[in-house]
């Protein structure tokens, strides 16, 4: 069995080693290679080719190198990356953008689709509830226990529904 002295001394061990590892692979993280891939995948090619600007691959781009190149520019200039990015969109516009901002209209881009998964979901909530009722009623009125309905009309359009459909023996 391992001393206690021991155990503080192999804790020391891993730790340090975590950390040398830690430090080793973010020595490259501000480099401005990292800086431009980073951001150029925060942008648009603005060839057509609907592609993030890092990962264009279209053949004979017109526009890749071009943008590219104002991108090691601008990051050689010293500007921030938020910087760099408000000067492409005031130079290629709001498209330029992968993805849109977090303010005004765009916010929209962001909650559309978690409401309509949302509104979906109560809608299929909602109409399972509803079939789960119909099969209520179903079972209701073979054991003869179902409560009439009152209205006339509601009544005719019932028996018609029934004779147009031969629903008099259930579904």
């Amino acid at each position: 069995m391992a001393t206690p002295l021991r155990l503080t001394f192999l804790t020391r061990v891993v730790e340090v080693s975590v950390l040398v590892v830690a430090i080793c692979f973010s020595l490259g993280a501000a480099t401005p290679d990292s800086r431009q891939n980073t951001v150029s995948h925060q942008l648009m090619c603005q060839c057509g080719c609907a592609q993030l600007l890092g990962e264009c691959d279209h053949v004979g781009c017109p526009d890749r190198d071009k943008e590219l190149s104002e991108l090691t520019t601008d990051i050689a200039a010293g500007m921030t990356d938020q910087q760099v990015m408000d000067e492409f969109v005031a130079k290629y516009g709001a498209v330029v953008l992968a993805a849109p901002t977090t303010k005004g209209f765009d916010l929209v881009a962001w909650v559309a689709p978690f409401a309509v998964f949302a509104a979906a979901l109560l809608g299929t909530i909602l109409l399972i509830r509803r079939w789960g009722g119909l099969g209520f009623e179903r079972r209701a009125q073979a054991t003869g226990t179902v409560a009439q309905v009152t209205d006339p009309a509601e009544q005719e359009r019932l028996d018609r529904v029934r004779r147009e459909t031969g629903g008099d023996d259930g579904f």
